[in-house]
């Protein structure tokens, strides 16, 4: 069965190979990025460039060009990352982390509430990063908590839509080699979209609000 599947920041990293991934499934794929790459426009699917996640009006914009489809799966995957230290703290950075990695994607939900029916599955790529219980190195101030937001945001919407039949995953990718994290990762972008495809696969209302690593295990708040 050819699925309906949106991903916003498919231009690069993760987002390009699972656009590629569910393109060479035979899905069709909306990939949702503010600058289209050349890597996306090589693939079989539609392009919907010009929408920041930060942006209330680019993602009212976003809603109106997906009217009236009905989406299989939304993966919401567009983020940013930058480190803020006690002796480099930028608050203005923190601030956009905040807005790019936690209030973006719960605004992505909001405004593509209608193209998503009973059935559909929501994935938050989200990060290890954000879980209180395993920090343990400290800084990295923005990032640890936009992604800490993430995560609640993603439970909130867990049991919101449960009722509604749409299930919702939080997924760490893994230390995956992006230009986020200088390609210093130890996976492939091609794994972590193999992995992050199967835990879609396998979601469902009994598990929804899970927040896994991509290899399956769980993880703790």
């Amino acid at each position: 069965m050819s699925l309906k599947v949106a991903i916003t920041g498919a231009n690069r990293g993760i987002g390009l190979a699972l656009a590629k991934y569910y393109v060479d499934q035979g899905h069709q794929v909306y990939g949702i990025c503010r600058r289209a790459s050349e890597d996306l426009l090589k693939l079989k699917l539609n392009v919907v460039e010009q929408v920041d996640v930060a942006d209330d009006h680019a993602v009212a914009e976003l809603a109106s060009r997906l009217k009236g489809v009905e989406l299989d799966i939304l993966i919401n995957n567009a983020g940013v990352l930058s480190n803020q230290t006690m002796q480099f703290m930028e608050f203005d950075r923190v601030v956009q982390q905040i807005n790019v990695n936690a209030v973006g994607p719960l605004r992505v939900v909001s405004a593509l509430r209608d193209n998503l029916k009973r059935g559909s599955k929501i994935a938050m790529i989200t990060s290890r990063m954000g879980s209180i219980a395993d920090n343990s190195s400290g800084g990295y101030y923005g990032y640890r908590m936009a992604k800490a937001a993430l995560n609640m945001a993603g439970v909130s919407l867990a049991n919101d839509l449960r009722d509604e039949g749409i299930a919702v995953a939080l997924i760490h990718p893994g230390f995956v080699k992006t230009a986020m994290v200088g390609y210093g990762g130890d996976i492939s972008t091609t794994e972590a979209a193999q992995r992050i495809a199967r835990l879609l696969s396998g979601l469902n209302l009994q598990n929804s609000g899970t927040f896994w690593h991509s290899n399956g295990e769980v993880l703790p708040w």
